[in-house]
């Protein structure tokens, strides 16, 4: 007879992680077709360029159980490889280390030797092959066809059936499949199709099982299509994090709407939890995955600085989905800069002050009284704008201290001593600064405070008359 699971009590809660989480994910350039040499290749590059950085987190994405995954898809019917109980494991084709039952434990402990940490993703439900097999469910009496729900599938993949949390078969087959992989040595999970529509029973049972497995596993839910700021306090009590939209691809209409998502969310990325912009779709992309061809991402510059900039300053975590073996250096770079990731890691009342046609600007703390700000120009062609201190946080007093994050340039400063077309919007008595902005471009900029960094002279500047 079935009965109704108990929700979770407050010593079942997912651990916190006090900084957004960092790392690599295999969707934007393998898909569903990762192999252990590309996983390798990739934690590789990121234990000797990156990890000094915090990039520590590598993750295998969708279908590492499918030996005939293929790009541009998935398979309806793959002979997913699975144990005897309708637990997924990789295919050892593609994953050789995992053979004879050893799962992805040597994988783990290689990277783990190297400092990093292994994440894998999964997704709601059980298999359907494991209900047509009809496979026990593991530590009980209940069978796979006792537990799905064929009425609650996942509309864009046909791996999976559902599952009946009105029976406890269901929450034991979730301890059962996260029992293995804490056994793995798996630190990071991204759980797929939780979040559109919301299930909230499959998120709490699933966060109930990663607590039982007994090792801190943090726990990523997708895709964030429509969701809406009302599920904050049940996302912060069973996830790490959360997505905020669906894939984001490398196209500046991706990147600009995120832009109103994130100023919603971002007030509410703390250590109860983060609100996720999706994966960086930078560096060599599309190798063999669900959308494109082999590619350098398809961001200028200028809107490549844009989205990292976008990302830290309201927190989300940053997953480089790029293949960082064959990235261009200058890609890299943007992820190698110390100063702009401190913003991620330390700032806090993170927020978006003013948004006026295609002009943006965001605003946070960056403690011992110090201050970030954001420009974007999402217009299509440069700009130049003249902007009062004040209206970016800074102090109306601000000396010579202001300087640009990823230039690592000292903004000059200039009193305002009469309204005019070249200070348009300041009032006299002001103090302003001036930044020409690329096409779809931004500037990242510390107010350090005026005993922080050297003084350019002894006087604010030229006047703006």
């Amino acid at each position: 007879m079935s009965q109704a699971i108990p929700r979770m009590d407050a010593g079942e809660k997912i651990a916190a992680r006090v900084a957004p989480p960092m790392g690599w994910n295999s969707w934007d350039c393998y898909g569903t077709t990762v192999t252990e040499a590309e996983v390798l290749a990739n934690a590789e590059f990121m234990a000797g360029h990156l990890l000094p950085y915090g990039w520590d987190t590598v993750v295998i994405d969708i279908d590492w159980a499918d030996p005939t995954a293929r790009s541009h898809g998935y398979n309806a019917e793959a002979p997913l490889a699975m144990d005897d109980w309708g637990r997924l494991i990789p295919d050892p084709g593609r994953f050789p280390s995992s053979s004879d039952g050893a799962g992805f434990g040597p994988l783990a402990d290689t990277l783990r030797s190297w400092g990093l940490r292994l994440g894998i993703h999964t997704m709601r439900g059980i298999p359907r092959r494991a209900v047509e097999l009809d496979l026990p469910v593991l530590g009980t009496t209940w069978r796979a066809s006792e537990i799905a729900d064929r009425n609650n599938v996942c509309e864009w993949n046909p791996d999976m059936f559902g599952l009946r949390h009105d029976h406890p078969g269901a929450q034991a087959y979730y301890d059962s499949t996260l029992k293995l992989y804490a056994g793995w040595g798996v630190d990071f999970i991204k759980a797929d199709d939780m979040l559109w529509p919301y299930q909230a029973d499959d998120i709490e049972a699933y966060a109930r099982a990663i607590v039982r497995s007994g090792r801190d596993i943090q726990l990523s839910l997708s895709p964030g299509r429509d969701l809406s700021l009302a599920r904050v306090d049940h996302l912060r009590d069973h996830a790490t994090m959360w997505r905020v939209c669906d894939d984001l691809w490398d196209r500046w209409e991706d990147v600009e709407a995120n832009f109103a998502r994130l100023a919603r969310w971002a007030p509410y990325a703390t250590e109860a939890g983060w609100p996720d912009g999706d994966m960086l779709p930078l560096g060599r992309i599309g190798i063999r995955a669900e959308r494109g061809e082999p590619r350098d991402d398809n961001l200028t510059p200028a809107e490549r600085i844009t989205l990292m900039t976008l990302w830290v300053i309201a927190r989300s975590p940053l997953m480089i989905g790029g293949d960082l073996p064959s990235t261009d250096p200058s890609t890299i770079a943007l992820f190698t800069n110390g100063a702009v990731l401190d913003v991620l890691r330390s700032s806090s009342g993170n927020r978006e002050f003013f948004r006026e046609g295609d002009l943006v600007v965001w605003g946070a703390s960056a403690g011992l009284g110090g201050r970030y700000a954001a420009v974007f120009n999402l217009a299509d062609e440069p700009r130049e704008v003249v902007v009062d201190v004040q209206n970016l946080g800074f102090a109306p007093n601000a000396r010579g201290s202001i300087r640009e994050l990823w230039t690592d340039q000292v903004i000059p400063l200039a009193s305002v001593r009469a309204q005019s077309n070249d200070a348009r919007g300041v009032a006299p008595g002001s103090v302003a600064l001036t930044l020409r902005l690329d096409r779809h471009g931004a500037a990242l900029l510390l107010d350090a405070g005026t005993e922080s960094l050297p003084r350019l002279n002894d006087g604010i500047g030229e006047d703006l008359r």
